[in-house]
């Protein structure tokens, strides 16, 4: 039965990929369209629930009167078929509708809601550039997604749980108080007025202290993290004093934050008693006078005081329910900021798929700025044919890593065109051209999972033979034998750690080109894929790389010019512009900025004095 209510709603099911909206309602009803069709039910059994419990309040004062109208002797023999009736009524059929109401309520909407709310959140940011995680904290942003899919879990539930329960019980309880006297519900009804402006007052405010107090709990995450992320270059600069009033500041600002969202707690609880107090004076002396004018009995005054005390407790846990909406709204509000935010490199409509023929690559007319004036690429119109190697040379922000970023289409160019094979990246689907891009960079940071999970990524559907000859082939097969992580998982089942920090920096490339070679893509990007080897290692993997790259077209960033010295043809790049272009002894003989650069290696490495 559990199952069945289960599997009402799939919480991963195909769903329209718009950006999600940043207006709260609105967001509110993507989420909910899902389990529109069951809102009725759930409408029906709390508004059932409620009126239920109102009723047997009721019935508490029918039954004291049917007590002192009949006396002791007869009671039982004039009303036994009536008592087992509601007897019957409460040991069986209350249970029941309280069970489906919570079936609906805990495994149709909560067991799936959260986690549809995270999985489209995570989806949509999946999608987003490379530049929007460059300017965000990872341990921000995922804790905004973690907390957007419970906070809307969690409104949804108390309002069906809570308010639109209490709000059946109220106009109930109104419609039973009316029908002993209106003289009794007047002060319920003027207390319903006066506790929902009140709250609204208090709620208002407590939105927007929640949603800076969420805002400040993400980025104590957000610091936190990036320490954690980071604590080799914490530890090696001896920086955990700095560290520590980093992470201090922001929780301090926390701290103030939950503060003045407790400030308001305290306020409503002082502002609630006042009220409840009315409301049970305000029932109770018209309640009593009436009964000793003759006009109700005791029991009716037994219920309407039942039902002042009720709603005197009641009212305390209304009060929290609406103040935890508007607190989880704000928390909603805080996360929108990161998951409404519209992806800066989507595909066309029409988006095809890259077919890669051969491997030629041309630049045309390509200008990159990054929105501003200067910096970035300026009119680059370089072709390479199909099957070359080229190495890519400059000083630092020469643009060499612009053009092999807006080559992966990282980035959309603001100007000019790439093309791969005369198809335009910017009309291909993302995961195509990426798919037909093999790329090794100097920091080969590897998933958090096991070795063979890590090279699989290359190739998913690759045999075990194909990853350990790819292993082999990048002498990783060796060591990764020798493996073992805290959890005895050895060799190729033993888990690398977070970005690979159980492995060292030769160790972590390896597994890097490893992957790299089981992906066999047709185009090869080399960004100092040798840098963090050993010389021995080194001479091995150039021998590899050479194999590799047989057959494919190759672009190789590299600052130790040798080991670029033997590709076919070397483009030398200076503020943005092509500035040489030609073989290795073309360039030398030149005597241009290659052969300078050349000149000035210390050990074939492009020194600060070279950039110079």
């Amino acid at each position: 039965m559990y199952r069945r209510f289960e599997r009402l709603v799939d919480s991963f099911a195909p769903f329209d990929e718009k950006t999600p909206p940043a207006n709260l309602f609105a967001y509110y009803r993507t989420q909910w369209s899902s389990f529109g069709r069951f809102v009725p039910y759930m409408a029906a059994t709390g508004a059932a629930v409620a009126i239920m419990e109102s009723g047997l309040l009721f019935y508490s004062g029918r039954l004291i009167d049917l007590m002192a109208n009949a006396g002791p002797g007869a009671f039982l023999g004039l009303h036994m078929l009536e008592l087992a009736l509601v007897a019957s009524f409460v040991i069986l059929a209350r249970p029941l509708l309280i069970g489906l109401h919570h079936l609906f309520l805990e495994q149709m909407l909560s067991g799936n809601l959260m986690d549809q709310a995270r999985w489209r959140a995570h989806k949509h940011m999946l999608g987003q550039s490379m530049g929007y995680f460059q300017n965000d904290f990872a341990g921000r942003l995922s804790n905004r997604v973690m907390q957007l899919g419970s906070a809307v879990e969690d409104t949804t539930y108390m309002f069906f749980e809570a308010v639109w329960f209490a709000s059946a019980y109220v106009i109930g309880a109104i419609i039973v108080v009316t029908g002993i006297d209106w003289r009794i519900s007047l002060p319920l009804v003027i207390w319903v007025v006066v506790f929902c402006a009140y709250t609204h007052r208090i709620a208002k405010r407590v939105a927007v202290a929640s949603e800076k107090w969420s805002d400040a709990r993400s980025l104590v995450s957000g610091r936190v993290v990036d320490a954690y992320a980071n604590i080799e270059t914490v530890k090696l600069f001896a920086h955990g004093a700095r560290e520590e009033a980093y992470a201090r500041s922001s929780m301090k600002r926390h701290q103030l934050r939950f503060q003045r969202f407790l400030r308001l707690m305290t306020e409503l609880q002082l502002g609630l008693n006042v009220i409840n107090g009315i409301l049970l004076v305000g029932m109770m002396v018209p309640a009593i006078w009436l009964w000793t004018a003759g006009t109700v009995t005791i029991g009716e005054v037994a219920v309407a005081s039942a039902l002042a005390i009720r709603l005197n407790g009641m009212s305390g846990w209304i009060m929290w329910v609406v103040i935890r909406l508007f607190e989880q709204a704000g928390v909603v509000r805080e996360g929108l900021r990161s998951v409404s935010v519209p992806h800066a490199v989507t595909d066309r409509a029409q988006a095809g798929e890259l077919k890669v023929t051969a491997g030629e690559i041309r630049f045309d007319g390509l200008t990159h700025h990054y929105g501003k004036d200067t910096g970035g690429l300026t009119d680059v119109n370089l072709t390479i044919p199909a099957g070359q190697k080229v190495g890519l040379v400059g000083r630092s922000g020469a643009g060499k890593s612009s053009l092999v970023n807006l080559l992966l289409r990282f980035r959309d160019v603001e100007q000019g065109r790439i093309l791969i094979d005369g198809q335009d990246v910017g009309a291909v689907t993302q995961d195509s051209l990426r798919q037909a891009i093999g790329m090794v960079t100097q920091d080969s940071s590897l998933l958090h999972r096991s070795v063979r999970a890590n090279i699989l990524y290359g190739k998913p559907e690759a045999t075990e033979a194909e990853m350990v000859e790819a292993a082999e082939r990048a002498e990783a097969h060796r060591f990764i034998q020798d493996l073992e992580d805290p959890k005895g998982r050895r060799g190729y089942n033993a888990f690398v750690g977070e970005r690979g920090v159980k492995l060292s920096g030769g160790q972590r490339q390896r597994i890097a080109l490893a992957r790299v070679i089981l992906k066999d893509a047709p185009i090869l990007i080399l960004d100092e894929a040798t840098s963090a080897l050993d010389s021995e290692v080194e001479a091995a993997i150039q021998e590899t790389l050479y194999g590799v790259m047989e057959g494919k077209t190759v672009i190789a960033i590299a600052h130790r010019l040798s080991t670029i010295a033997q590709m076919d043809r070397i483009i030398v790049l200076d503020h943005g512009r092509v500035v040489e272009d030609g073989s290795h002894e073309d360039l030398l003989s030149s005597g241009g900025l290659y052969a300078g650069l050349w000149a000035r290696q210390s050990g074939g490495f492009l020194g600060i004095e070279a950039a110079e």
